[in-house]
């Protein structure tokens, strides 16, 4: 990043160079503020980027290549680059409505509002959801809660209704497009957790309900979404902190139900030959029904579901699932495309037959889209390639690799073959496919060592594209990066891929001559990827898997020839289960089980597939497969369009590390594609692989029980002054101080070509008198702060509220620099006036003000003993003897933090304290009229002289903006005594430490404050 081209902006600011010099221009975590300009044909071009973000167009970039293009690669490039008016016109009303300062205004459910706020804001431990997803849900959410209410937007929801009509007459589906690697699961966690939260505390409302099916297009995929659920020990809403901890005990009551679409395929339910069925049938003129009704399908593939009315479908991978357009144009296809077609169609009708069977039975809510191509297939009646009409959010492939979410696919762009008009290595099959076999027949007659003689293109490719991973696998393997780097083959068909893995991986025959030598047998052309030894040994743990992936989604038992061909690594893969699980008979795991466990832990630490470092596959690697190690990939086998290009160069897309570097955006990582008609970029790039960094589990631990703290939820506070008499109390904390940057410039220089220039000020504001302002402040302060439990304005206290104000500004506590004092009068500044005064009438009032903490009426207390999440932070054990903390680390966000807990692991009064992350623990508070939550740092137990422990909220901060003054004093003024006053919960205290070089001696001095007066009810103690 630091070499990239960039020039100044008339602004001031800088625009990054071009795609070339600088792909990725934007944080992952906030909106798009630059885009790379494209060509007609959505290919990047040699131009500056440029600063706003990309609309949604229908576009998969390919750059062109630099010989001219064949008429079958022309083929490949979509026929349109137009922007999509829907998706752009909601997203500029989802933009305009998150820019919303005040949650009150965002129109949403209270939980709604909750959840928005912690997606938004929340300091997560690890990654936090990027903007992408965010904006997915957001969406779906704003289309739910907040367009039916607006007469503008209404038109919006009509469109969408419409679509429905024509493709899904029976559903309303909403689509999400999400890039391949940027999150998707993530957003479906989200959108559970915001329905389910809601529909618990609504029940009766129809735009929301807990009951979820979720249906993938395989097993592989099925098998990952477990996360999904809560009772998961990886589930994300705990693991991911995707909801906070107080609402965790309600997304367990969601009911989901995870399957493939396999599973609505009606079974036979009486297994009989075809002559036994017709004697069966006799002379009746209704053939018998052997295959399940559509009640017992669902009884089978939803359980619990069909006792809820109103189910929400999630649908991952929602390409597959369409009904054929009414009147469609069908195809003319033949051979492997007409396969090809012919399976997806099926593949469709049984998916949206599942759904609608279900719409039926119990109703269907909505169903929501996810995939990063909602295109329609072919065969659809469709083009191929048109967009689902239900879109409603696009996060693109382009736009994932300039915010640095997926690795950036580099392809073949020139070669030194002459007197070709394409490119062999970017369009392989092109050159090698009719001298492949296309059956298990034609492969028997040929020896994986005839390759070389029937395409040598392909063996060139796999020696070409082999020697740069070995330059990877010893870059990786120096950083100490300690799975190895992943190649993947994609082939047409289980013959080709027999022939491709033997070729790679080596072979052994079983048949033997009169001395018993094999006959034939060869350890493998690529050193790295071999399942032999040197001697000719089988390797104890194979390097190359064969799988086919299309069985193995289906869930089908693996056909023998595939069988016979993966044979021996199938049994040695048994072998190490038994010995790493010490479980029982592995033959008790079916192959097709034992394959797609390995498949699903490559790259994994201390898994089946940790150590696999090439992967031969038959049929497609299309979804559901996300191994972030994959750097290279090769196409062997036909790619007839851009969306089929575009599902299995995703594979390779997924990043290895999350971190931000220096200029708070991620570094480029690569993956290295041959054989699929694909491009974003084929410049010479270099990335040096960075070591992931090690994650922590945080949890509660069991044995420390007894040091479980719990504490309030606040919601909210109520406070009442009995005897009406406001005294206020100033001091320090009350000062405010405005500049031009809270309102603007003050003085504008005006210029002409020639002549005399002006300054032009807002006069208008130095006019104002003290008295003006001192009415205008209280006049706020009656209306926001000082009405009665029926929100009427005190109007009696008006004369005492403006004295107060009038003496709040005549004794200095306003201090306006390079502004005019009647500056005070913008809405948010008066709104910080009111809060600073606000807060001096509560410590004036002292004994006389009640002050009751709200607590939340879902869950009015937290606990340390929910505490469980994984973080990449630095993090430090709790490691005093005795124990004196219930979580097993100390997440560091500063080293001032861990000074402070090494003095609370040896203080010899603390009783037992917790680090406040993942743990929920939020105050409420206003700064500026907006309503936010504060998080602060540490939670300790005293232990007392009196008997009753002393409980203490810590802060460690260095830097005190106008913001830490606003928690402060909400923390002394409302939250510790609304939280004594309510009783309950002890006593507590609250302080700031604000010296990391005399920490040890201030925590003292606290605790000898707040022992010594462990009977009283002070507020708050500031150090």
């Amino acid at each position: 990043m630091s070499g990239a081209c960039r020039f100044r902006t008339p602004t001031g600011g800088t625009v990054p160079g071009t795609f070339y010099d600088q792909p990725i221009l934007n944080s992952p975590y906030a909106a798009p503020s630059f885009h790379h300009p494209l060509d007609d044909h959505g290919q990047p071009i040699e131009q500056p980027a440029v600063s706003g973000r990309r609309p949604s167009r229908f576009i998969v970039p390919v750059p062109k290549s630099r010989k001219s293009a064949s008429s079958a690669q022309a083929s490949l490039e979509l026929e349109t680059y137009t922007e999509y008016g829907l998706v752009n016109e909601i997203r500029g009303y989802v933009d305009a409505w998150r820019k919303l300062p005040n949650p009150a205004d965002w129109g949403v459910e209270p939980a709604t509002q909750r959840l928005l706020d912690y997606w938004r804001n929340h300091n997560f431990s690890a990654i936090r959801p990027f903007f992408c997803q965010v904006e997915a849900v957001e969406t779906i959410i704003w289309l739910t809660e907040v367009a039916p209410k607006r007469a503008a937007t209404k038109g919006l929801l009509d469109q969408l209704v419409k679509a429905n009509e024509e493709a899904n007459p029976d559903l309303f589906r909403l689509a999400m497009k999400m890039a391949t690697g940027s999150g998707k699961t993530t957003v479906m966690a989200m959108l559970i957790a915001w329905q389910t939260v809601n529909a618990v505390r609504k029940p009766t409302s129809k735009n929301f309900s807990r009951a979820f099916l979720i249906v993938a297009p395989g097993i592989t995929i099925r098998d990952r979404l477990r996360v999904l659920l809560p009772s998961d020990p990886q589930n994300y809403y705990e693991t991911r902190e995707l909801i906070p901890p107080e609402l965790v005990g309600e997304v367990r009551k969601a009911e989901i139900v995870i399957t493939n679409y396999h599973a609505f395929k009606h079974r036979e339910t009486l297994q009989i030959p075809k002559v036994a069925k017709g004697l069966l049938q006799g002379n009746e003129p209704e053939p018998i029904r052997t295959l399940e009704s559509d009640a017992a399908m669902l009884e089978r593939a939803c359980g619990d579901l069909l006792s809820f009315r109103h189910v929400n479908v999630i649908n991952d991978e929602a390409h597959h699932c369409y009904r054929h357009k009414v009147g469609g144009e069908v195809e003319k296809l033949t051979g492997d495309e007409k396969k090809e077609a012919d399976e997806n169609e099926e593949a469709a009708r049984l998916w949206i037959n599942g759904i609608e069977a279900l719409k039926r039975k119990v109703g269907v809510r909505a169903v929501y889209d996810l995939s990063a191509t909602p295109f329609f297939l072919r065969g659809s009646g469709y083009p191929e390639g048109f967009l689902f009409p239900w879109v409603v959010s696009d996060f693109s492939l382009m736009d994932a690799i300039e915010c640095g979410i997926v690795k950036l696919p580099r392809v073949p762009v020139a070669d030194n073959v002459p007197q070709t008009d394409s490119l062999i290595y970017r369009d392989l099959w092109k050159h090698v496919g009719k001298d492949l076999p296309k059956s298990a027949s034609a492969a028997g007659k040929l020896s994986p060592l005839d390759l070389s003689r029937q395409a040598p293109e392909l063996i060139t490719a796999l020696y070409a594209l082999y020697s740069h991973y070995e330059q990877t696998y010893d870059l990786w393997d120096r950083e100490g990066i300690d799975v190895p780097p992943v190649f993947i083959v994609v082939c047409q068909n289980t013959a080709i891929s027999r022939l491709v893995f033997e070729w790679i991986a080596g072979f052994e025959r079983d048949a033997e001559d009169e001395s018993g030598e094999r006959l034939a047998a060869h350890h493998g052309h690529l050193e790295h990827f071999r399942n032999y030894d040197e001697h000719g040994g089988r390797l104890a743990r194979p390097r190359t898997l064969l799988i086919d992936s299309r069985q193995i989604e289906a869930g089908d038992a693996l056909d023998k020839g595939f069988r016979d061909a993966a044979e021996a690594e199938i049994d040695l893969f048994k072998r190490e289960l038994a010995q790493r699980e010490g479980a029982g008979n592995p033959d008790d795991v079916s192959d097709s089980d034992l394959l797609r466990e390995v498949m699903n832990t490559v790259g994994r630490k201390g898994r089946l597939g940790e150590q696999i470092r090439c992967v031969v596959s038959v049929s497609m690697l299309t979804e559901g497969w996300d191994t972030n190690t994959v750097t290279h990939i090769l196409g062997v086998r036909a790619f007839g369009t851009q969306l089929l290009c575009e599902q299995v160069v995703g594979r390779g897309l997924r990043r290895q590390s999350y971190e931000l570097n220096e200029h708070g955006l991620f570094d480029v990582e690569y993956a290295d594609v041959m054989g699929i008609p694909f491009d974003f970029t084929g410049k010479p790039q270099t990335a040096t692989p960075v070591k992931p960094k090690p994650v922590t589990r945080v949890h509660a631990m069991r044995e420390r029980s007894e040091l479980e703290i719990e504490y309030p939820r606040v919601s909210g506070y109520r406070k009442d002054l009995p005897n009406e008499k406001l005294v206020a109390e100033f001091n320090e904390d009350s000062r405010l101080t405005i500049t031009p940057a809270d309102i603007g410039p003050t003085k504008v220089f005006m210029e002409g070509i020639v002549g005399e220039g002006v300054v032009i000020t807002p006069t208008v504001l130095e006019s104002l008198r003290p008295s003006e302002i001192s009415f205008n402040l209280a006049k706020h302060l009656l209306y926001n702060v000082f009405r009665d439990e029926d929100g009427i304005p005190k109007q009696h206290l008006f004369p005492q509220i403006q004295r107060i104000a009038r003496r709040w500004i005549d004794a200095g506590y306003l201090v306006p620099q390079g502004v005019p004092i009647g500056a005070i009068l913008y809405q948010h500044l008066l709104a910080r006036a009111s809060e600073k005064i606000d807060a001096a009438c509560n410590r004036g009032a002292g004994d006389d003000v009640k002050i009751k903490a709200v607590l939340d009426s879902y869950n009015p207390k937290g606990s340390t003993r929910f505490v469980n999440f994984i973080t990449s932070k630095p993090c430090q054990a709790t490691a005093a003897r005795p124990p004196r903390s219930h979580i097993s680390h100390v997440v560091l966000d500063s080293d001032w933090e861990g000074e402070l807990a090494n003095v609370l692991e040896s203080h010899p009064k603390v009783l037992a304290f917790a680090k406040n992350q993942g743990l929920g623990f939020e105050v409420p508070y206003l700064c500026g009229g907006v309503a936010r939550r504060y998080v602060p740092d540490f939670l300790v137990r005293l232990e007392a002289e009196s008997g009753e422990p002393i409980n203490l909220v810590l802060e460690v901060k260095g830097y005190r903006g106008e913001d830490a003054v606003a928690k402060k004093e909400t923390m002394e003024t409302l939250w510790v005594p609304g939280v004594n006053q309510l009783g309950g919960f002890g006593r507590w205290h609250f302080a700031e430490f604000c010296n990391w070089a005399s920490m040890e001696e201030d925590f003292a001095s606290l605790v000898d404050q707040v022992t010594s007066a462990a009977t009283s009810a002070a507020g708050g103690v500031g150090v």
